[in-house]
């Protein structure tokens, strides 16, 4: 399968809307064409994926989510009308916590059944343990034979998510990415609370005590990598292909520690934080 040539994202979940892809200035050309699209409005930000009849990715973006779901999905839609697709006509796949907000969409799917499929179309082969840093939960997805096995997910504390990520690089005056850059440099410091709220408080005091900052962002970093392999001992990683999806997934000293402590090499891919829209897209 040929694979179109696509932009890396940044992390950040506080950006701008991010918009790569190859239909602009083309609609003339593309307006009879068949597209698949997939649309995976998450806690913090939405993503956008869509396919040709290839199964090639053609177009995505990422918006943050907002406070209204049914306005990030109107904006979607009018974003598509702008590269000429109109998603009423086209096949359009929902998932992510807002999916039941895009009335356009031809049916939803549960972020699990999503995020395994993309992760298995970014990342080939029908074995894999998918780990998702989302928003405001960690998804870690067992697949075999090209379907998912067991799944364990943390969605009742943001503990370990780009959530946790956000607030204390927001407590430091600084950008999630800077953290990941600044914790390679630190240590000797950690969080002992896996509550955001409690971290918090635990990172306010370190910063009054005037430690380093490198040492409070490895300290951070240290935490999420942490609660992550503490989520990945309830299912059986030994041995499998690894992969890591989500906004986190460009963070390379996250990644790093990861595969250090799970003892085998986290694989990751730019276009990661699209596994979900990529996967809503290929359920059509």
């Amino acid at each position: 399968m040929i694979r179109l040539p696509i932009a890396a994202v940044s992390i950040s979940y506080a950006e701008k809307p991010v918009v790569t892809g190859f239909l602009h200035g083309r609609q003339d050309e593309i307006m009879n064409k068949e597209y698949h699209i997939g649309i995976d409005i998450g806690s913090t930000c939405a993503k956008l994926a869509v396919l040709d009849e290839n199964q090639n990715l053609i177009f995505k973006s990422v918006q943050p989510t907002g406070w209204s779901s049914v306005d990030t999905a109107e904006s979607i839609r009018q974003k598509l009308l702008d590269e000429g697709i109109d998603a009423e006509q086209a096949s359009c796949v929902a998932t992510g916590y807002g999916r039941i907000s895009v009335p356009y969409a031809d049916k939803m799917i549960t972020e699990i059944t999503c995020h395994a499929r993309g992760a298995m179309w970014l990342h080939g082969g029908s074995e894999l343990v998918v780990i998702d840093i989302g928003g405001q939960d960690t998804k870690i997805i067992r697949i075999e034979d090209g379907r998912v096995k067991d799944f364990v997910m943390n969605d009742k504390c943001s503990a370990g998510t780009g959530r946790f990520l956000e607030v204390m690089a927001n407590t430091m005056a600084l950008r999630p990415d800077e953290i990941c850059e600044l914790a390679r440099q630190g240590g000797g410091t950690a969080i002992s609370s896996m509550c955001t709220v409690f971290a918090e408080s635990e990172v306010i005091s370190l910063i009054g005590q005037g430690e380093k900052k490198e040492n409070i962002a490895f300290a951070v970093v240290e935490s999420i990598v942490n609660k992550v392999v503490s989520q990945s001992s309830r299912l059986d990683v030994r041995g499998a292909a690894v992969c890591l999806t989500g906004g986190l997934c460009e963070c390379a000293y996250l990644r790093e520690n990861l595969s250090e402590k799970l003892g085998c090499e986290v694989q990751a891919k730019p276009e990661g934080r699209f596994a979900g829209a990529v996967g809503a897209a290929l359920s059509l």
